[in-house]
């Protein structure tokens, strides 16, 4: 049994270095576009993307792809800044402590993924296809 006395839970910066070493392990074909891709880890989506998708438990959001996806940009778009990819640490560690039954750093890696599926132009169906994780 893990002694937890003393012990905190991790914070941000642990995240994205979770995050991180998933970007770092994403095959050849994938690496160059997912450098170019910001990462942001806050504890909770701001109120502002909350309402945006209509989201009222901030803890039903564990990540974000922000930008245009690869399918769908042009040359001829002006982009009001990078694409970036958040992650939500604390529903991110609620879902971990709730499924007790996976580590933390395969479970931010697969909401990093997802979130990066999404920068290629793969739907939500797309990713359920190939990526059978929940199940």
């Amino acid at each position: 049994m893990t002694d937890w006395q003393g012990r905190a839970a991790p914070d941000l910066t642990a995240i994205e270095t979770m995050a991180e070493a998933a970007r770092l392990a994403l095959p050849q074909a994938f690496a160059s576009a997912a450098a170019q891709v910001v990462l942001r880890v806050e504890d909770f989506a701001p109120d502002a993307i909350l309402a945006e998708m209509g989201i009222d438990d901030p803890f039903d959001l564990t990540g974000l792809y922000d930008g245009i996806p690869l399918t769908q940009k042009s040359v001829m778009d002006q982009q009001a800044g990078p694409d970036v990819i958040w992650l939500f640490r604390r529903p991110i560690l609620d879902e971990w402590a709730g499924r007790g039954d996976v580590a933390l750093d395969a479970l931010v890696a697969h909401v990093y993924v997802h979130e990066l599926a999404h920068h290629f132009g793969w739907s939500d169906e797309d990713i359920a296809a190939i990526d059978r994780w929940w199940e």
